[in-house]
């Protein structure tokens, strides 16, 4: 490459910084956004030391449950904060598996399944012939959880728990903020290049300013290479501020090869700047763009493992999942922050996904419309 054409590629390129830095409402989506997603994740799931489940019990015809007698006894009586429920039971419970505070609220068969309907409740608990019923979707994980608890405090019974033979897991690895930091990484690099690349390349020839950039003394391919490399190092200045906080707040750290983890990071940023160069060869209209962008970003946010794993969903579909290239690239990540792989374990993922930003840039390329 020429010197002329090193100096008009680092100009394009120091372009695309100054339009990053200019905005500040990219500033808060690439940065403080994802710092701010973990954070609140973070704490959500790894942080809750006492929870506040709120129960409904279906009253008998006695004032208090024969069989709960003791129980609605030694709970505090409190003022409901709802017209509708003027009084409420509180009681806290403590075992080996955490502190739980049950909300206990009186209410009728109709009221209490009204209360489950509205997502007021999980569980319901009601009487019947001198025996205790409990009311729950086995599919909740919540409404499991509470009854397990709820259960054992009613009967006064401890749970089966042998530390000799049970542990619970809070080493580094097995927390949720551990899942959830490699999948906001993936996370933004693909929004990062479909929305930096993608929806930059649509809205500069949306203005008409693509046919000015042509006529100027430069490359096409410097032109295009620009938004790519200016991208590049801004999603690595992200990725840098989201494990620096990582580390900083949650003890995170990158557990295997970091020549990998790189070459991760480079395979799926080559990946998806193929894709954005493609999804913007031909749209001319931003509202066009926009809807591309969410109809790629959206289906492999929800599918791809990024919040919760991806194998609650149908076995059936799982396979296809997984060949998807935000799936590759967050179990690529996830194995090696939190399993401690190394470059073999993860090269079929860097080829796969070298090779989709290769052929989709290369197709790109070719029927870019450039006026």
């Amino acid at each position: 490459m020429r010197k002329n054409d090193l100096k008009s590629l680092w100009q394009l390129i120091s372009i695309n910084y100054k339009e990053f830095v200019r905005e500040p409402g990219i500033l808060f989506w690439s940065l403080a956004f994802p710092v701010l997603m973990a954070w609140v994740l973070g704490i959500a799931f790894s942080k809750r030391s006492e929870m506040v489940q709120t129960i409904a019990c279906v009253q008998s015809e006695t004032p208090f449950y024969s069989q709960l007698d003791s129980f609605f006894s030694s709970a505090e009586r409190i003022a409901g904060q709802t017209r509708n429920h003027p009084t409420t039971y509180q009681k806290k419970f403590e075992n080996d598996l955490g502190k739980i505070t049950f909300r206990l609220i009186p209410a009728s068969i109709d009221s209490a399944l009204l209360m489950l309907k509205r997502g007021q409740t999980s569980l319901i608990i009601r009487e019947q012939d001198n025996r205790v019923y409990y009311l729950f979707d086995p599919q909740s994980m919540e409404a499991k959880y509470n009854y397990v608890m709820l259960s054992a405090a009613i009967n006064h019974e401890r749970l089966i728990y042998n530390t000799e033979s049970v542990k619970v897991l809070s080493q580094k690895g097995t927390r949720y903020v551990d899942f959830l930091i490699p999948g906001l990484l993936a996370l933004g690099i693909m929004n990062g290049f479909l929305w930096g690349i993608g929806y930059g390349l649509i809205e500069i020839r949306t203005k008409k300013l693509l046919r000015r950039m042509v006529a100027a003394p430069m490359k096409k391919s410097s032109f295009i290479m620009s938004h790519f490399f200016a991208r590049i190092s801004l999603s690595a200045f992200e990725a840098a501020v989201l494990l620096f906080f990582s580390w900083l707040y949650f003890r995170i750290q990158i557990q295997g090869s970091i020549p990998a983890f790189i070459l991760v990071i480079l395979a799926g940023s080559f990946c998806f700047g193929g894709i954005a160069i493609l999804m913007a060869s031909r749209t001319s209209s931003s509202r066009i763009g926009n809807s591309l962008i969410n109809i790629i970003s959206m289906p492999m946010m929800i599918l791809s493992g990024i919040f919760f794993s991806y194998h609650n969903f149908p076995e059936p579909v799982i396979p296809a999942i997984q060949i998807l290239p935000l799936t590759m690239l967050t179990d690529s990540l996830r194995s090696i922050m939190t399993e401690g792989t190394g470059l073999l374990e993860n090269l079929q993922s860097i080829i796969l996904l070298s090779c989709m930003g290769i052929v989709c840039f290369i197709a790109g390329i070719r029927i870019y419309k450039w006026y």
